[in-house]
Order: C-alpha cells, then structure tokens, then sequence
C-alpha cells in the first residue's frame, strides 16, 4: 500500500568544507519520499512555486515517486533554504530562509490517494500537518516530524497534532527544546505522554534512540568515511524507517522489533545520503546496495554469546 508524505519542497544552497551547490533539489519530503521509496511506493502532498525547475522533476521519475499531489503554483515563489556547515559538520549556520509557498495552504489531497494507510508528516508547520492527516481517518500508521521553529513558534498547534499521532521523530536539540530536560531518556517518556506511542530521537553522528512502551533501542550511525553533505540526512532517515514500517502487512501491529530494524534501515540510508550534495548519492544507490550495508550493520552490532 502506498504511503504518503507532506513536507517541504525546496531549493537549497549549501556550503561545506567539502565544497558548495547551488539552486539544488531539497526540501523535508523530497529526502524522505526518495528513501523511503526503496521500500514501495510513495505519494506527495505539497506545493511548488512557477519558479521550480522543471529538470528537478526527473528527479522524482527516477525515484518513481507519485507527483499527482504536487502543485505548481502560478505567482508562487518555492521553498529556498540556504545553509553553511562548519568544520565541524554537526553543526550549521543558516544564511537564510524563505517560506515562500510553504507559508500558503496545502494543495487538495487527490481523490485516488484516499486508500494510503501510511502517512508520513515530513517538517512542515503543524497546521498542515493537522490538515493531511485529517484527511486519511482510516490510517494504520501516522508519524510526524518536527523542527525547533514550530516548538517555539506554533507549541499549541503542535501539541494538539502530538495527541493524534502514533510516532514523533525529532533530533537531539528539538527533544531537549520541546520537553525542558537534558536527559533524553526522560525527555522521550515526557514526549510519550502527550500522544504519540513511541518516539525517535535523532543524535546525528551518535545515531538514534526509540522510547517505546514494550522497551528502549539505542542505535548507533553508520560509520562513514567521509560526509560531503548531511543534509536531508534526517529526512532520509526518517524515510527509510517509514518505508520499511509500510512495507510490512497492512493489518500487522508495529512492534519494537519492527521498529528497531526500521531504524537501522533509516540509517543505512542516511549513511548513503550524506555522501553527496542533494540527492545525488542516492540516486545512484539500489535496494541491493542498502540490504548490502544493511547486512554489514547487522554484523556490527551483533553480540556473540
């Protein structure tokens, strides 16, 4: 069964210690709909402003990703978000930012998306959040994403879309920012009793951690030799995770298990990710290649007795 995602579309710029691109394909959904499409089929709500190039469409081709979702909005402007990371990649600066399109309201959700039962709220405001998901009332699995913008800025909106919510995914800093405690572990139980049934906290290089009601996994990232680009690497994460979750039988209760291999495969996406600016690693990437690395992982961290 298809899953959906809403989030944003953008065009990037970004520069690095490895080097810079320009007026390159990004944006919270793009990142997320290319990796979780290793896993099955992916639909996206969002909207484009006239001045998005059309060659990044082969993009979404090439990733067989449904665009019917997708609007082109005639005397719109797109998404752009422009980054600069320091030696240090963990951490970036943001020259600027414009909401553009992404201020204005969601295109309609068409009619022949109305059987997906995934739905993947990819960082947007939690008003369009609340919007998608309401129009999936029938849904098996929900899960959302969010930024420290929203928490300051949009703390109610977001508080009533947690209620509604089977799974929240939020990194380190959006964790600490939302709840008020340093301490993860208790930050994530804290996150856990405004609505969602489990919550994954993304630590970037120091991997991830899932607070669950049946346990607790930590996972580590991939080791990786170089990083070029981290970029989108949560999205991609966060993909990979929910592209695996959909590809299990609709009817099939998430289990801790589930999730921890879901996990692991979100990393192994995103170690793929971050080797490149933009997509371009990932498109040059196979289901192969990620079950390759997947099993390498495994081997990892497995414990002999």
């Amino acid at each position: 069964m298809p899953l959906i995602v809403t989030g944003s579309i953008g065009i990037d710029s970004v520069e690095a210690p490895t080097g810079t691109a320009e007026q390159v394909l990004g944006g919270s959904s793009i990142y997320f709909a290319a990796a979780a499409s290793y896993f099955g089929p992916v639909r996206v709500v969002g909207a484009v402003g006239e001045d998005f190039p059309e060659p990044f469409f082969n993009t979404f081709n090439h990733f067989k990703i449904d665009t019917e979702g997708i609007e082109k909005r005639a005397g719109s402007k797109t998404f752009r978000w422009h980054g600069k990371y320091h030696d240090n990649m963990n951490i970036r600066d943001t020259i600027s930012v414009e909401l553009n399109v992404l201020a204005e309201a969601l295109p309609p959700v068409p009619m022949n998306y109305g059987d997906s039962k995934h739905i993947f709220l990819a960082n947007t405001d939690p008003t369009s959040q609340m919007t998608l998901l309401n129009s999936f009332p029938n849904r098996t699995l929900a899960i959302a994403d969010t930024m420290d913008l929203w928490i300051n800025t949009q703390r109610e909106a977001l508080l009533e879309l947690l209620k509604q919510l089977d799974g929240l995914v939020l990194n380190d800093s959006e964790a600490i920012l939302l709840t008020g405690d340093t301490n993860l572990i208790r930050a994530a139980e804290a996150i856990e009793k405004l609505g969602p049934q489990f919550v994954v906290i993304k630590k970037g290089e120091h991997g991830s951690l899932l607070h669950h009601a049946d346990g607790q996994v930590a996972l580590p990232a991939f080791p990786a030799r170089e990083v070029v680009d981290p970029t989108g690497a949560g999205d991609s994460f966060a993909g990979g995770m929910m592209g695996y979750l959909a590809s299990l039988a609709e009817d099939q209760t998430v289990t801790l298990h589930d999730l921890k291999r879901a996990m692991a495969y979100g990393t192994v996406v995103a170690s793929y990710n971050i080797e490149a600016f933009s997509l371009d690693r990932l498109m040059n990437v196979s289901r192969a290649d990620l079950d390759r690395r997947f099993e390498t992982f495994q081997t990892m961290l497995k414990l002999e007795s």
